[in-house]
């Protein structure tokens, strides 16, 4: 067992015991037969609606605390997850997507179940205090592992997409054709994305809500988007004028694939 202090987590009213996830298994094995890009993506989307079930142990802390000059001792309740370990001591959290899977790793049979979600099963690998390499989804079955750079991208995603969805509920929003392309901008990209082997391709389009125009950037990639976007943020400023913002959105979000159906990318990856 390992000790993660001050660890919390949103966990789940929903017993251990109906934790079942039929359509995230059926993903896994879909993925693992022929693991092309969508059927990655449908596994990956598949974890993050998932609940998760952890083994873990409950203790009781003695803590105190002032309150109107005098002293109250009270318990605070410290959790402990077990850790998987490999062979060369690397750590990872074991997360189950039923009790089946769960007792298949001997020693859980009395384990508290902590059930869990992707959102927090992410915060905790990015805890430092941690000192985990990521997390494995039935370790001891049809696994799949997530490395921590790896749940580092999807969680930036999720938290990216949040925040796009809520700026597109202020208003309409018109999504259509520059009326003059930024040939400046979209040249010094193209040659930025040439340098990047994780941009696959990348398309323009203009977007107007509350009467702002913006030219809308749709990425499609791999890796960490804040970096991603950092870098096509700094290398667009000196385009930009006061008559445009810019905003991005990876290609992965329907409002983005729906943004440039049927439109060619200004730039795509070379095919090797």
């Amino acid at each position: 067992m390992s000790e993660l202090h001050n660890m919390k987590m949103e966990n789940s009213e929903v017993p251990a015991e109906q934790i079942k996830n039929p359509e995230l298994l059926e993903a896994i094995e879909k993925m693992q037969a022929d693991g092309n890009p969508e059927n990655i993506n449908a596994m990956i989307n598949k974890v993050v609606a998932a609940k998760f079930i952890l083994p873990a142990m409950m203790k009781q802390i003695p803590q105190a605390r002032t309150e109107n000059g005098r002293t109250v001792m009270s318990n605070a309740t410290q959790v402990q997850f077990r850790l998987l370990e490999n062979n060369k001591k690397e750590r990872f959290f074991g997360a189950f997507s039923d009790t089946d899977e769960l007792f298949k790793w001997n020693g859980n049979e009395k384990a508290t179940k902590v059930v869990t979600d992707f959102d927090s099963l992410a915060a905790m690998v990015m805890d430092p205090k941690a000192n985990v390499l990521g997390f494995v989804i039935n370790p001891f079955g049809k696994s799949v592992t997530f490395p921590k750079n790896m749940v580092n991208s999807i969680k930036q995603q999720r938290d990216y997409m949040r925040h796009e969805q809520n700026m597109l509920k202020g208003g309409e929003v018109k999504v259509g054709e520059p009326k003059e392309y930024p040939i400046d901008l979209m040249a010094a990209l193209i040659n930025h994305f040439s340098t990047e082997p994780n941009v696959n391709a990348a398309y323009l389009r203009l977007v107007e809500q509350d009467g702002q125009l913006s030219y809308f950037i749709v990425v499609d990639f791999y890796g960490d988007m804040e970096q991603t976007f950092k870098d096509i943020s700094d290398i667009a400023q000196p385009f930009i004028d006061e008559q445009f913002q810019l905003s991005m959105m990876p290609y992965s979000m329907e409002f983005a694939k729906n943004a440039v159906k049927g439109i060619e990318p200004f730039y795509k990856k070379a095919q090797e």
